[in-house]
């Protein structure tokens, strides 16, 4: 079984998605927390759901945008945990965790910015998300305004590192 439910959603709500997730991402930032961004689009691109990375906030590891977007567009929803023909728009490659959530919710695409090659689970250092052995396998973009999402992270991590 792959991915299903209709047609990825155009360039342009994509980056208008992408373009959102990066203003939750920044705001991150503001409680200590590693700039990452998620948005769920439902099957006709509306935005079910949006997150900004919240682990330090809460304290909690599994905090992570895609995470809580996805339980949020899960309540949004309504039909239990299927976000069947759902799009995930993420700042930064998922790692495995947010990976298998996806494949687990049964997100029909995923789309993403910046490729992590240090944890990334959507093909940089893993690739869950396309693993033939799994029943679910959603499409995949990388690369929607990957630079400005690597920057953000870039200028994080630099200003962390000169505390």
């Amino acid at each position: 079984m792959t991915g299903s439910g209709g047609a990825e959603p155009g360039r342009e709500v994509l980056d208008a998605a992408m373009a959102r997730a990066l203003e939750l991402a920044a705001a991150a930032v503001e409680w200590g927390d590693t700039p990452i961004g998620a948005v769920v689009l439902g099957p006709d691109g509306t935005v079910l759901a949006e997150a900004a990375n919240e682990r330090e906030k809460r304290g909690d590891p599994t905090a992570h945008a895609e995470v809580l977007a996805l339980r949020a567009a899960a309540r949004v929803v309504g039909d239990g945990w299927r976000l069947t023909g759902t799009t995930l728009v993420v700042t930064l490659e998922p790692c495995t965790m947010c990976a298998g959530a996806s494949v687990l919710a049964r997100v029909a695409h995923v789309v993403y910015g910046a490729d992590d090659p240090k944890a990334g689970a959507a093909g940089s250092l893993w690739d869950v998300l396309r693993d033939r052995r799994l029943n679910h396998r959603p499409q995949v973009t990388g690369g929607i305004r990957g630079e400005e999402s690597a920057t953000l992270l870039r200028t994080f991590f630099r200003a962390r590192r000169s505390l």
